[in-house]
């Protein structure tokens, strides 16, 4: 049987088996019944998680908690697929991706039709940086802060095309990072050949916040000097601001934005987007076959400038479809609670932690003092003792935090919603009893 054939006969099934399972679409369309939380009610966003209470939490960036409404879709969804698997998928899948890249739009601004569905950061990375249309020569200008999935995605696609890698400090000491000083080693590395700049909007390594807006606005004047073909693509790992600053995406001046939204989002793990502009995708090329509407295209039934960009870049396959499809229950939640509570909460929360860090013996503190330069990371050297080792000690006291996975290691705190003024406290109190 022809694919075409077997498509349409499959939708004929689809359709009349749906009417002997009326129970199967209202298993995984069904609203959550949770109560909505209201905004800025910290108190009721903790409830929503079934995180320990044996422990003060400060590393959920790394890999979420789902909160209930997000738990909830995903259980739905996974009920669903387990009844009837295969006429659950044929009556989602044509659609599914175009609802949840609305409701990512809905919460980091762009258009629908621009945003890409991932796994993670690193995937999106890699699909970004693999695709990007590079010539010999050309060079990728990034920095020496940014985190192995951005180093190894460059160095992989600089090796397919013949293009190079260069490096550059943004700063030296972290802690007395400015904006002025960022921007400007930035513009004195460009050189005629720069073809793309990669940033990382918050340094996992060391907490420090780009200002990359300023940077956007100081590309934009470069590439007004250039011809088209020469401009500079501005690429944006996004994951550590994305869920805590306020910002929309479009106004950022870069062209792809790029992050994982099972961190700061408290979405399904295993999910990200990448956002890009018009005039970035139009310089990037699919590395992975995508489904939904293009795979249309590949039966004939219609053609690709009837695909949006971003539905063609978003990797097709089988995924873990009960976490991708209840992505937009996160983006509904911190749209509930408003972002610019969010964004204000957080940098309360991390001043307090930098603040009770400055005062205390021991304490290097890397991270900037200024919001404006930071978010929701908090990185610090104490005591001289390995970051591993505070780590551990801290763990024994009952609080969880980090490390930087880096060359250079630092302690690293990352109050986020669902912690308190309290457990701040308590944690400060908590270090000083280390040795």
């Amino acid at each position: 049987m022809k694919r075409r054939e077997f498509l349409s006969k499959s939708t004929l099934v689809v359709g009349s088996s749906m009417l002997s399972f009326p129970t199967l679409l209202q298993a995984g369309s069904e609203q959550s019944t949770n109560a909505v939380v209201s905004r800025a009610d910290w108190q009721g966003l903790r409830k929503l998680f079934a995180l320990s209470h044996d422990y003060i939490h400060l590393a959920t960036f790394l890999l979420a908690s789902h909160p209930k409404p997000v738990a909830d879709a995903i259980e739905r969804h996974r009920r669903a697929f387990d009844v009837n698997p295969a006429d659950y998928w044929h009556e989602h899948f044509m659609t599914i991706d175009q609802e949840i890249s609305a409701a990512a739009a809905s919460y980091m601004g762009g258009d629908a039709s621009q945003i890409a569905l991932t796994d993670s950061t690193t995937m999106g990375l890699a699909l970004v940086y693999s695709g990007l249309t590079l010539r010999p020569g050309d060079e990728i200008l990034q920095t020496v802060h940014d985190h192995y999935s951005t180093d190894l995605s460059l160095q992989l696609r600089a090796a397919r095309t013949g293009a190079k890698i260069r490096q550059v400090a943004l700063y030296d000491d972290p802690s007395a990072a400015t904006v002025d000083e960022i921007v400007s080693r930035l513009k004195t590395a460009i050189a005629a050949s720069t073809k793309v700049v990669a940033l990382t909007w918050v340094h996992s390594s060391t907490g420090v916040k780009l200002p990359i807006r300023a940077i956007g606005d100081m590309l934009n004047a470069v590439n007004n000097q250039r011809a088209e073909s020469d401009q500079i693509l501005f690429c944006v790992d996004g994951v550590h601001g994305f869920g805590i600053e306020n910002v929309d995406v479009t106004t950022l001046g870069c062209d792809f934005f790029i992050a994982g939204t099972h961190k700061w989002i408290f979405g399904p793990r295993g999910t990200g987007v990448v956002w890009g502009s018009d005039k970035g995708w139009a310089q990037c090329t699919a590395v992975i076959p995508s489904f939904s509407r293009s795979y249309d295209v590949w039966l004939g039934g219609s053609t690709y400038d009837q695909v949006p960009i971003g539905e063609h870049m978003t990797p097709g396959g089988f995924h873990s479809f009960e976490h991708r499809w209840a992505l937009p229950e996160a983006f509904k939640l911190h749209l509930q609670l408003g972002k610019a509570n969010v964004q204000q909460r957080i940098h309360q929360l991390n001043s307090l932690t930098k603040q009770g860090l400055s005062q205390l013996k021991g304490v290097k503190l890397h991270t900037p003092l200024s919001a404006e330069l930071s978010s929701g990371l908090v990185c610090f050297d104490y005591n001289d003792m390995v970051a591993d080792d505070v780590v551990k000690a801290m763990h024994s006291k009952g609080i969880i935090m980090s490390s930087t996975p880096y060359r250079k290691s630092y302690a690293r705190f990352a109050p986020s919603l669902i912690n308190n003024e309290q457990e701040i406290t308590q944690t400060l109190a908590a270090l000083t009893t280390v040795r």
